[in-house]
């Protein structure tokens, strides 16, 4: 299971499927949802030779269950995390871009 751990110790889940050098797609749900949500349009992308990333947001799926950082500045968390943890450019940039449309 891969997650990413944030600053507040709360864990991430996502799901990277696909060829590292492929052109990325992210998937983020809305609420009650989940990255599992995505499976059926992920595999249609994956088929078609795309990078397919989705996450579970804070408090869904199998991100730790928190009763803070479900706002903005949680997702803000999220991106500051990545970027400590050297996540490849490509992907930071993917992620970033997909947590500010949240607004």
């Amino acid at each position: 299971m891969a997650t990413l751990k944030l600053a507040d110790g709360t864990e991430i889940f996502y799901k990277d499927w696909g060829p590292r050098d492929a052109r990325p797609i992210v998937f983020h749900h809305g609420w009650p949802l989940s990255a599992d949500d995505w499976d059926a349009q992920m595999l249609f992308f994956l088929s078609h030779g795309y990078r397919v990333i989705a996450h579970d947001r804070r408090g869904h799926g199998r991100s730790s269950q928190t009763d803070t950082g479900n706002d903005m500045n949680g997702s803000v968390a999220l991106t500051d995390s990545g970027r400590r943890r050297g996540l490849c450019a490509e992907r930071q940039s993917t992620l970033d871009n997909a947590i500010s449309r949240q607004v």
